[in-house]
């Protein structure tokens, strides 16, 4: 089959990471895909060894959807889309080829290829691929395109700029006002340090109170320009494309890997107190490729220093991989 004529479905539930994700290796692979929402019902609890090849645990609505004619690549990340995904191969018999963005769990044998990143130390297999960090859809048209739109309202703020992405809460750790005082803190002294302007962005994880806590003890200056929700697109994109450098938050393997997307410094604020160890071998991988330092080491430097490297772009490493496996 001609290549421009495979068809590509991505499942998205509710995790947003999940999706742009997914996003990233289709637009990669540079074919059309079709977004297919996905929810799910009580039944999603169940283990995936017990719910094998179903929809049975998906609502109404997001059953909806999924229906012949059957895609030639369904690409999915979270434990809850593999049975969908298994159910959609058997349809199909066979013919769909099934890939994942993250660990899915077991069992994994009749998944065509999962990409995880080398620090969820997954024991190696045939249908496994490595990435240094998270694939995504940060590409240098989107920066363009999203600095287009915020270049003029974000004018006044001087350079260096620096682009402090704010994440928060996880399973195990908890993102609380304290260490948002700390984190502002840091941040307020290594402005004093370096001058410059500072673009902030916090996410739905980041909790009110530890929200209210930065905005109070950044403080309200000309050179800060901190977005609260309001209507009207969201300025992440723009900020990872004005920023001279990235300071970000080390809770999320996603944000870690867009900023060094960028190709320009970024600063990793990780207290070890608060972060998982998953995310601290993250960490030291962004370190030695070259990619991220430590926020303690912008304090070492006598100004502000820019380096660059090779953004990372784990979606063309997947997206090359499938094409490779598929005969593409």
């Amino acid at each position: 089959m001609p290549s421009a004529r495979k068809s590509v479905w991505v499942l998205a539930d509710q995790y947003v990471g999940n999706l742009n994700q997914c996003i990233g290796v289709a637009d990669a692979l540079g074919l059309p895909h079709e977004i297919k929402r996905i929810s799910y019902n009580r039944w999603a609890r169940l283990p995936n060894l017990m719910l094998g090849s179903t929809l049975v645990h998906l609502s109404r609505d997001g059953v909806s959807g999924i229906l012949a004619p059957w895609p030639d690549i369904v690409i999915a990340a979270g434990r809850r889309t593999v049975p969908v995904a298994r159910s959609i191969k058997r349809s199909s018999g066979g013919r769909t080829f099934l890939v994942q963005t993250m660990w899915p769990g077991s069992p994994t044998t009749d998944l065509d290829l999962i990409a995880t990143p080398l620090h969820d130390r997954v024991n190696e297999r045939d249908n496994l691929i490595r990435t240094l960090g998270a694939p995504h859809n940060v590409t240098q048209k989107r920066l363009e395109t999203a600095a287009g739109i915020w270049s003029e309202r974000l004018a006044d703020i001087p350079s260096p700029r620096i682009a402090l992405l704010v994440g928060g809460n996880t399973r195990r750790h908890r993102f609380t006002p304290k260490l948002a005082r700390k984190l502002a803190s840091v941040v307020s002294d290594l402005m004093a340090k370096w001058g410059g302007g500072l673009m902030v962005s916090t996410s739905r994880r980041t909790e009110q109170v530890a929200r209210d806590a930065l905005v109070e003890n950044i403080g309200h200056r000309k050179e800060v320009y901190i977005w609260r929700g309001e209507s009207g697109e969201n300025p992440y994109l723009a900020y990872l494309a004005l920023s001279d450098a990235v300071i970000v938050t080390g809770d999320s393997t996603s944000m870690c890997t867009e900023a060094c997307a960028t190709g320009r410094p970024v600063y990793i604020f990780s207290p070890s107190s608060a972060t998982a160890a998953k995310h601290q071998r993250l960490h030291k991988l962004l370190y030695d490729y070259g990619s991220a330092q430590p926020l303690s080491a912008a304090f070492n430097m006598d100004g502000f220093v820019n380096w660059s490297y090779e953004p990372i772009n784990d979606a063309a490493i997947i997206a090359q991989e499938i094409n490779r496996r598929i005969g593409r």
